[in-house]
């Protein structure tokens, strides 16, 4: 469907089969889409005047823009002209787009005419009258099926001013009013940039120029991808454009042309792009987003919901070990605990917001990331494994660390930079979910302008900070508190155990992101750095410096993490009860085809909630007996490793990140279902 040759295939074979069964003409059906050749204004002799062929559409039917987009077939023209006689290349009006199964098609319609330049032979006789003929070939489709259609055209067209005047006026008209539904050429080249991930655009286009809803149709096949969303800003007199590049064998190209649609009306622009410097950054276009946004305001209370509720999530928990011990320590002065909270959430506050600006600067590249990226990346998750393992073996004792001092005694000011460091911890291990409220306010931060986007980052933060910023500001909460003594040795102890189960869960992440050999060689580097920080802990209980150990243990981490080998494939292969399908837009728009259920989740192995629910849930004799006896397609996407195919699908639905669970019922609508599943809600849905 997405290959130009196959298209021409496809209508080829159905036009043959049209031939073979429906061959006399007596029987043939008459056409969905109506066409007509209208010749223009009388030219002089080798002179150039139009030909206009128009087609009218029956309601429910449509034609097709010279690239017909996912799907589809543009027109076909065979020309019998006299001697010496030109048609040059159709124009095309600006076209909209139709998306059906998750399939973009450059459409018309309603009427439309198509302009073909026409060129009288040098030798006509003036006051003649030529006749014309063409063979047309072309595609009507519906949303349900597609007919391959025909036609055998003919006019005849005056040579010299033959016609009076008051035709000549009525039919000039007539196709002055076709023109005007053509795109207006630029008067200036646009600049390109073509990369594995992304085609970016500079067109040239005056401020003044409004836009509303625009979209940009590129004529060569197989560049972009065409459902994807398009990003566009504005900088000065430039529009700049970013398009996904195409998702199945993507052509290069060294020039394009195209046309940017301009507004809803069907005004646009015609353009050609050759390669040159297309800047970055600009102003986000008013009505270019996919989908309406609620008010800022609603958006930065979701994101501060958000961030509180992220710390009763399995992602945080852990991390609430360290901040227990702070918690405690923090009733002996007043001055003590504020300047600790303030500490700690500067550190969350500062990790939200750089996470989302590589995030934004990332999307803005070309690059198709989410939410938790950073874990989509096996170095990323080393590292954390790395970490979580040597905080482990600070709460049991093995050695001490106080700067930044996470957990450890000292100063007032270890104890500030031991919060900081806390928060930038909590921010960075919490981004792998996404729970109530929070999903629409991180989806929201893709289409915003970067400062509301930072916004809604840093809100994000102060949420998961509140609880911890409650407790330094409020006496009442603080003094319910322990006082500090002995038995914060023994808790120190005990909250070993939450993070030693982190660092267990991020062992098995590293052999599900990087394979058996990969994990075997992130553990020997664990087991070194463990040795030597268990050789820096006894030269500290004898009082003797462990720096050199302690910098010998970096060192190994370090060069060992960037010295390992590729991760191996991950596997398509999915252990489920419930006879899941990899995820594809394609798989999707055939189950979606064959009026059946869908039930699509995304899923990856660091998301400690979408793991949750599956057990809970979607892994359950309860959901696989009510899924069989509907008939439910079920689609597992594994976001687990970056997937552009996945973020370009969350990004359509409004979601940052995952989990994201989305029910298509038979009728054929959508509905998004809460970030919390149970089996009943599961069931149900089967059963409605």
């Amino acid at each position: 469907m997405t290959s130009r040759r196959y298209r021409h295939f496809v209508a080829l074979m159905c036009q043959l089969l049209a031939m073979v069964l429906f061959a006399a003409p007596a029987a043939a059906a008459p056409n969905h889409i109506a066409a007509d050749l209208i010749a223009g204004p009388p030219a002089a002799p080798g002179e150039e005047t139009t030909l206009a062929i128009r087609m009218t559409p029956e309601k429910g039917w449509h034609g097709y823009w010279e690239n017909p987009g996912d799907a589809g077939l543009g027109m076909q023209l065979d020309w019998t002209l006299p001697a010496g006689a030109k048609a040059g290349e159709p124009d095309y009006p600006v076209p909209h787009t139709l998306l059906v199964e998750g399939l973009m098609n450059h459409v018309y319609e309603k009427r439309y005419a198509v302009l073909v330049p026409f060129t009288m032979p040098a030798d006509a006789k003036p006051g003649s009258r030529l006749p014309i003929r063409v063979s047309a070939q072309w595609l009507a489709c519906t949303e349900q099926i597609c007919v391959p259609e025909s036609a055998d055209l003919a006019t005849e067209i005056t040579v010299g001013g033959a016609q009076s005047a008051s035709q000549d006026t009525d039919l000039a008209a007539r196709f002055d009013a076709w023109r005007q539904r053509l795109p207006a050429p630029l008067d200036a080249p646009a600049t390109m940039k073509l990369s594995d991930k992304a085609l970016r655009l500079a067109i040239p286009l005056p401020a003044s120029v409004e836009l509303a809803s625009p979209h940009v149709f590129i004529r060569e096949d197989k560049i972009v991808d065409y459902a994807a969303p398009q990003v566009f800003t504005r900088k000065g007199d430039t529009l700049l454009v970013t398009m996904p590049r195409a998702r199945f064998a993507a052509r290069s190209a060294v020039g394009l042309s195209g046309v940017l649609k301009l507004d809803e009306a069907g005004n646009g622009v015609a353009f050609t792009a050759k390669p040159g410097t297309v800047p970055t950054g600009g102003e986000p276009v008013a009505g270019s987003e996919p989908r309406e946004l609620p008010a800022l305001p609603w958006l930065l209370l979701a994101a501060l919901a958000g961030g509180l509720l992220l710390n009763v999530m399995p992602c945080v928990f852990p991390i609430l070990s360290l901040k227990a011990l702070s918690l405690a320590r923090a009733s002996e002065s007043e001055a003590h605990a504020r300047i600790e909270g303030l500490a700690y959430t500067a550190g969350v506050v500062a990790a939200c917001l750089a996470l989302g600006g590589i995030l934004l600067a990332l999307r803005a590249g070309g690059e198709q990331v989410g939410w938790a990226f950073q874990l989509q990346e096996p170095l990323v998750v080393v590292a954390l494994f790395l970490l979580a393992s040597a905080i482990t073996a600070n709460l049991l004792g093995l050695f001490e660390f106080t700067v930044p001092g996470f957990v450890a005694s000292g100063s007032p000011r270890s104890y500030t930079q031991g919060a900081f460091a806390t928060g930038l911890l909590a921010a960075f291990v919490a981004t792998p979910c996404t729970g109530p409220f929070m999903a629409s306010a991180m989806g929201a931060a893709l289409l915003l302008p970067v400062v509301q986007a930072l916004a809604l980052f840093a809100t994000l933060g102060l949420g998961i900070a509140l609880p911890f910023l409650a407790v330094a500001f409020v006496p009442a909460l603080r003094t319910r508190l322990p006082k500090p003594g002995p038995w914060m040795v023994k808790f120190r102890r005990w909250m070993a155990i939450p993070m030693g189960l982190t660092a267990l869960a991020l062992a098995w992440l590293v052999w599900k992101v990087g394979g058996a050999g990969f994990a075997a060689l992130v553990f020997v580097i664990a087991f070194l750095v463990l040795d030597l920080l268990g050789w820096a802990g006894r030269r500290q209980r004898r009082g003797q410096s462990a720096a050199l150990h302690a910098l010998g243990a970096l060192a190994i981490a370090v060069v060992g993490a960037v010295l390992l080998p590729a991760p191996a494939p991950s596997s398509a292969r999915v252990e489920s009860i419930l006879h899941t399908r990899p995820f594809s837009e394609k798989a999707l728009a055939e189950a979606r085809a064959d009026g059946k259920p869908v039930f699509v989740y995304m899923t990856a192995d660091w998301c400690l909630t979408c793991k949750v629910n599956e057990e809970v849930a979607i892994e359950r004799a309860e959901t696989r007996a009510a899924f069989e006896k509907a008939d439910v397609v079920v689609l597992r996407g594994d976001w687990t490793r970056r997937d552009p195919d996945i973020t370009r699908y969350l990004t359509a639905q409004g979601a940052a990140g995952v989990p994201l669970y989305m029910w298509y019922a038979k009728d054929g609508t959508a509905e998004q279902l809460p970030q919390v599943l149970t089996t009943s809600l599961l069931a149900g849905k089967a059963g409605s």
